[in-house]
C-alpha cells in the first residue's frame, strides 16, 4: 500500500541532501545546488497547504524510486516530482503550468541541459490530467507515483480527502462537492488509473474502491 502514512517521513535535511545529489547528477557544472532545494522546500512548506506538503513530496519521491526501473530517465522523473506542485494555490487553475515554468527556469539557471529541463517541464504538465501517452514511461512513472495516495487504507484515504477539503476551505460546501465529484469522475473515467505494471497490481483495485466510495458519500451529502 502507499507509504505516505506508514513510513517514517524523510527529514528536510535528508531531502535537501538528496536534492543536491540529484541535481549534481543531472548537470556537469552550475551554481550551488542547495539554494534551489531550499527554495523548493519553502514552497512545499507554505502555510496554506494541507495535502500538497513536504510529506506528499516525500511520498511521491519514494514511489518514483520504487518504480524507477520502469522509467526511461529516472532522474528526470525525480526532478519533475520535486517541481510538480512547487507552485500551488488552490484558488488558481494553472498551478501545473506555473510549476512547469518554474522548473524550466530554475533548472536552466542551475545548469541542467536544455533537453532534460524540457523533459522535466513536460512531465510536470502531465500531472494536470494524469494521462500520459502509451509508451511514455517517464510520464507513467510520475503519474502513478502522484496517484499512489488514492490506494491508501480507508483511514488514510479519509485523511487525504479531509486534507484536500481543508485546502479548499474557502469554497462553499455545495460548490466543493460538485467540483470534487467532477474530479473523482474524471479519475474513474481514465482508461487506466495506473499505467506501470507494479502500480496496477498494487494499487488499482483499492484506488477505485476509495474513489467510488468518496463519490457516493459526496452525492449522498455525507461529510
Amino acid at each position: 500500500m502507499p507509504t505516505e502514512h506508514h513510513r517514517r517521513p524523510t527529514s528536510s535535511d535528508e531531502l535537501l541532501r538528496r536534492w543536491c545529489a540529484l541535481l549534481d547528477r543531472t548537470r556537469s557544472s552550475g551554481p550551488p545546488a542547495g539554494p534551489y532545494g531550499e527554495d523548493l522546500l519553502r514552497r512545499w512548506s507554505e502555510p496554506h497547504r494541507r495535502y500538497h506538503t513536504v510529506a506528499h513530496l516525500d511520498a511521491v519521491l519514494h514511489e518514483v524510486d520504487a518504480l524507477a526501473g520502469y522509467a526511461a530517465d529516472p532522474d528526470a522523473v525525480r526532478l519533475a516530482a520535486w517541481f510538480h506542485d512547487a507552485v500551488y494555490r488552490p484558488e488558481h487553475s494553472e498551478n501545473e503550468a506555473a510549476s512547469a515554468r518554474l522548473a524550466l527556469r530554475a533548472l536552466g539557471e542551475a545548469g541542467v541541459p536544455g533537453r532534460r529541463a524540457d523533459e522535466v517541464s513536460r512531465l510536470v504538465l502531465l500531472t494536470r490530467t494524469h494521462e500520459p501517452e502509451a509508451g511514455d514511461r517517464d510520464g507513467e512513472v510520475l503519474c502513478d507515483a502522484d496517484l499512489a495516495v488514492l490506494a491508501g487504507s480507508p483511514q488514510d484515504y479519509a485523511a487525504y480527502a479531509a486534507a484536500v477539503r481543508e485546502e479548499y476551505s474557502f469554497v462553499p460546501d455545495p460548490d466543493f462537492r460538485a467540483g470534487r465529484a467532477a474530479v473523482l469522475r474524471d479519475l474513474l473515467d481514465l482508461p487506466a488509473l495506473y499505467r506501470t505494471p507494479p502500480a496496477r497490481q498494487r494499487y488499482a483495485e483499492r484506488a477505485r474502491l476509495n474513489l467510488s466510495t468518496e463519490l457516493e458519500l459526496l452525492l449522498a451529502g455525507s461529510p
